[in-house]
């Protein structure tokens, strides 16, 4: 129905155009013009903008593609020797409008031509009913005047003549041409209406030698121009409407002729479909009605029905191909990294849309250097003599050039600084600035002491005092972490002081040399806790490493620690295709939580419902986005289910005493509502009887803390009150009931 409309209001749209170009193609424009005429013109200038709802001829490509055919028909060049006349049809059919179309056409062309007596020659024709010598192809010797005389190309209407023209240009030859000592290109522009036969006249021309393009302009008649059109058609018929698009139609022809040159060495003609529509007039039985006819007897008539015809205009759609150049996008290389969206502007640049972690580069490369998380971080320096002054100093800059790239304005990180060798010295307390500058500032004053490498004594220091009162008022206590860097082993035993820290519930990280690799991992308590370098000056390529470390949050040891892991599905009736869906989804997010290779995590599925089936075993995949593929599709049975059959299913395929042992202790452990934690967004989880209590922080808000407060126009709750049961219910905080305990 919309399709039908759209045809219905183009059809229109190029009546009115006809009927008021018509009627204002003698008319000399002026200030006292009649209303009528001056109402006239202004439909013309209104309808003449008003966009084609289906355009007369669709390349069935890409958008991205068809801004590379408008960019290429900008940079394409046309330099050798040859003569172009331009055969523009001035006739009524095509109307005043249209004939201002067909010479922005062809001063676009010229834009693309090296116009000078030597090389390329430019003329021009207007034909109606005769053909009319605008000026000869030896008139004007620059481009900037052929332009102009274009310009002043007035439109002089009549009949569509086209034939005439032709005979004309047989018998007279191209005016001001070398006489076919250089290759001769014809470009007719026309509606395709003509008077006359054009068939036997065009096919003449064509035999001496010159090229013949058939430009379309309005609604054209296809059929025509394809017969004025050299071999091949394709390459030839084009439609002076989307003028880019046409002179990149028209360039590519002639590049494929050497007769011009490609944007650059690496752009290419190639052919794609397309479809050319035009309005034509058909007739349709109306029906019939009665009339009367001869009869054989002179003196009698015959009464009979007979039909009758009514006519409308209709567009018509015929398949075509098109062959158009195309040059290399700025895009096409796929500059942007890490799932970044590339962005073309112009010919040659462009810009990249990063994800929100990679931001770091133009191209996405390398990530985005912040930190999103709500942390507080202590930075501990080995300023004793076994680092000597050189180190010192290293580490300091070092820290310097992490909080410039990782802390802005909006950051939820605090930050201190202490340093240590006998004692442990907290030169900058965690959040204790004002600023950026100001930090930077205190780091600078940080000097060097000397002294022996005492690590384990500042490890236990920092876990009485590091933080000192650096909690956040009304806020639930943030993650804290201590980053230490050094290169000295210590001279004292770091392994109690190291545990002390992590019992205090303190993340620890390390940065060193390659020689006190194994005391770091000591103190830390993971591989993956300690960065190391083989040379001092690598020490600041760490920054990023160190800020993704920072965001992520502790996890209870799985990645680290070798395991084989089974995870054994329901997948009978009584659980449902719906929820086995749920199933996967939960068994899948996990899996996202290990490190999946062969030397740490081995991942295994099994479902049962009427029976028990190894989805995957243990070795089937090696890599953690091969497991997750393999969960997705995993089997829904139905049946009746019998977890113990789908245990002693596991025990003889995968025996282990070990993992039996494990599901009983499990089973009969108690249910900490509140591990895993199941506030979210930092919400602090609290038990009550059979039940718990999630207590979020400021700015969520929901029974697990999952809803954003919208600022501005939420209600705010006024201070505390008592629930019900006599307990402390604080804004924020919501009170949920575990099925099958008593309420508190």
């Amino acid at each position: 129905m919309l399709r039908a409309l759209c045809e219905l209001l183009e059809i229109t749209r190029h009546l009115l155009l006809c009927v008021l170009e018509n009627l204002c193609s003698s008319v000399e424009f002026s200030i006292n013009m009649p209303s009528f005429l001056l109402l006239g013109a202004i439909c013309i200038f209104l309808f003449s903008r008003v966009p084609p709802c289906l355009p007369l001829q669709k390349v069935h490509v890409s958008k991205e593609t068809i801004g590379k055919i408008s960019a290429a028909s900008k940079m394409m060049w046309c330099s050798a020797a040859m003569d172009i006349l331009f055969l523009l049809d001035g006739s009524h059919s095509v109307g005043k409008g249209s004939f201002e179309r067909s010479k922005h056409f062809a001063i676009t062309v010229c834009d693309a031509l090296d116009i000078s007596p030597e090389k390329v020659r430019v003329g021009a024709f207007q034909f109606g009913s005769m053909p009319h010598l605008e000026f000869p192809l030896d008139s004007f010797s620059t481009r900037q005047e052929v332009k102009a005389q274009i310009k002043r190309m007035v439109f002089n209407g009549g009949r569509t003549e086209t034939g005439l023209a032709l005979r004309h240009l047989l018998r007279r030859g191209f005016p001001g041409g070398r006489n076919g000592s250089v290759p001769q290109s014809l470009v007719i522009v026309t509606d395709g209406k003509s008077q006359g036969q054009v068939a036997l006249l065009a096919k003449q021309l064509k035999e001496k030698g010159i090229i013949v393009f058939a430009v379309g302009i309005r609604f054209p008649r296809w059929a025509e121009l394809r017969t004025l059109a050299s071999e091949p058609q394709e390459q030839h018929v084009l439609l002076a409407e989307q003028v880019e698009d046409a002179t990149n139609g028209l360039l590519s022809t002639l590049t494929s002729s050497a007769l011009c040159s490609p944007a650059a060495p690496d752009c290419r003609a190639q052919a794609h479909p397309c479809a050319h529509r035009t309005l034509e007039t058909i007739r349709e039985l109306a029906g019939t009605a009665p009339c009367w006819r001869g009869a054989p007897r002179a003196d009698a008539v015959l009464a009979t029905r007979c039909p009758f015809y009514s006519w409308k205009r209709v567009l018509l759609s015929h398949p075509a191909t098109c062959y158009r150049t195309t040059c290399p996008g700025a895009c096409d290389s796929h500059p942007c990294q890490n799932g970044g969206t590339c962005i073309p502007e112009g010919l040659d640049r462009y810009h990249c849309l990063c994800p929100l972690a990679f931001g770091g580069e133009a191209n996405c490369a390398a990530p985005k250097l912040s930190l999103e998380c709500r942390i507080d971080v202590l930075f501990l320096l080995d300023r004793s003599s076994s680092t000597a002054l050189e180190g010192f100093l290293r580490a300091k800059a070092f820290v310097k050039r992490f909080v410039q790239a990782v802390l802005s304005e909006d950051s939820r990180a605090r930050v201190g600084v202490a340093g240590y060798s006998r004692e442990l010295v907290v030169a900058v307390p965690v959040g204790e600035y004002q600023d950026m500058p100001d930090l930077v500032r205190s780091l600078d004053g940080i000097a060097f002491s000397g002294g022996p490498t005492f690590t384990g004594s500042a490890l236990r220091q920092v876990a009485e005092r590091g933080f000192g009162s650096a909690a956040r008022p009304g806020q639930a206590r943030p993650q804290r972490v201590v980053v230490l860097l050094t290169e000295s082993p210590s001279q004292d035993e770091v392994a109690g002081p190291a545990s002390r820290v992590r019992a205090h519930d303190l993340l620890l990280l390390a940065l060193g040399s390659e020689a006190v690799r194994a005391e770091l991992e000591e103190i830390t308590g993971s591989p993956r806790h300690v960065m190391v370098y083989a040379e001092p000056q690598d020490l600041f390529s760490k920054v990023p490493e160190l800020q993704e470390k920072l965001c992520v949050r502790p996890r209870s040891g799985c990645q680290a620690q070798s395991v084989d892991l089974i995870f054994l599905l329901d997948a009978s009736a009584s659980v449902g295709p719906e929820n086995f869906a749920q199933m996967q989804s939960f068994v899948r997010s996990c899996a996202l939580q290990f490190d999946v290779n062969p030397d740490v995590t081995q991942v295994g599925l099994v479902v049962y419902g009427g029976w028990a089936q190894t989805a995957f075993g243990l070795d089937a995949h090696l890599t953690r986005a091969a497991v997750l593929r393999a969960m997705s599709q995993a089997p829904y049975l139905g049946g009746v289910g019998s977890a113990g059959m789908a245990l002693l299913h596991i025990y003889d395929k995968y025996h282990q005493d070990a993992l039996i042992e494990w599901i009983c202790r499990e089973a009969k452990r108690p249910v900490n509502l509140c591990m895993p934690s199941p506030c979210m967004h930092e919400g602090i989880c609290v038990l009550r009887r059979g039940s718990y209590l999630c207590k979020c922080r400021d700015g969520w808000e929901g029974p697990h803390c999952e809803n954003r407060v919208l600022r501005g126009d939420a209600p705010k709750a006024r201070g505390s009150r008592q629930d019900p049961a006599g307990g402390l219910h604080t804004p924020g905080s919501q009170h949920l009931q575990w099925p099958g305990h008593p309420g508190s």
